[in-house]
């Protein structure tokens, strides 16, 4: 049985907190130029995955050029869309399989469970590498690990 949707909400909720969290560590100086592309892609390809959800077409590339502005928007309508979205969804809706399309055009089918979860680790890969970029650029990174938030207080 898998769990509750709001198991995902809070899942859902940390990423929306790590993600403000690593980008205020881009702000405040020269963001290295493969940081602000991993952001973006945080963003765009959150975008996707929200679409692909609710059944809509994409309405951002997985990929987009987006400025340190561009990823703050991105990322609150983001936090937004995620809230709506698991607002609407039932303990039976988690295990509901969706069909969609990847990025090479191949047809997959995931349960939205599976995608849900996927969003969450695939933006906790891309800010893994964004620390590295920016400790690469002598400037500390944010602490975003799930337990910090949890402990904090930051993701009930």
């Amino acid at each position: 049985m898998p769990p509750e949707p709001d198991y995902y909400a809070r899942l859902l909720r940390y990423d929306a907190w790590a993600n403000a969290e690593t980008l205020g560590s881009l702000r405040g100086g020269e963001a290295p130029a493969k940081a602000m592309r991993w952001m973006g892609h945080i963003v765009g390809s959150g975008a996707l995955w929200l679409a692909r959800l609710r059944q809509e077409p994409p309405t951002m590339a997985v990929w987009p050029d987006l400025d340190l502005e561009g990823c703050a928007t991105g990322i609150e309508r983001l936090a937004a869309g995620w809230r709506g979205y698991l607002e609407t969804l039932s303990p039976a809706g988690i295990e509901e399989s969706i069909g969609y399309r990847n990025s090479l055009g191949e047809y997959w089918t995931s349960t939205v469970g599976d995608m849900l979860t996927h969003v969450a680790m695939h933006g906790a890969y891309h800010r893994a590498q964004i620390a590295a970029a920016v400790r690469e650029g002598g400037r500390e990174p944010a602490y975003t690990d799930f337990i910090h938030a949890v402990r904090q207080g930051f993701v009930a």
